[in-house]
C-alpha cells in the first residue's frame, strides 16, 4: 500500500508541475519539456529518499529495496516519457 501510496505521489507532482510549467517565464514557451526535464530529477531524488526511509526506518537492506525503487521511479517516470513523446509528435 506504500508503494501504491509514493507512485501517487510522483503522479501529483508531475502533474502540479504540467500545470505551473505554463505559467512560468522559463519555460519559453515549451511548458511541456520544461516541466518533464523538472520532475525526472525532482523524482529521482524524491524515490532515493523513499529507498533511504526503507533502508534506515523500515529495516530492509538495499537488495530488497532496489526493485521497489525501480517500481516507484520507474512508473511515473515512464508516464512522463510517454506524455512528452506523445506531446512532440502532436506538434509536428
Amino acid at each position: 500500500m506504500h508503494t501504491i501510496k509514493v507512485i501517487g505521489l510522483g503522479f501529483a507532482l508531475l502533474g502540479l508541475l504540467l500545470f505551473i510549467a505554463p505559467r512560468l517565464a522559463a519555460s519559453a514557451g515549451r511548458p511541456i519539456p520544461f516541466a518533464i526535464r523538472l520532475f525526472l530529477p525532482l523524482w529521482f531524488v524524491g524515490a532515493l529518499i523513499n529507498l533511504w526511509i526503507g533502508v534506515t526506518r523500515a529495516g530492509y537492506t538495499v537488495a530488497q529495496e532496489a526493485p521497489i525503487f525501480l517500481v516507484v521511479f520507474g512508473v511515473p517516470a515512464v508516464a512522463a516519457v510517454l506524455i512528452l513523446w506523445l506531446t512532440s509528435r502532436i506538434a509536428r
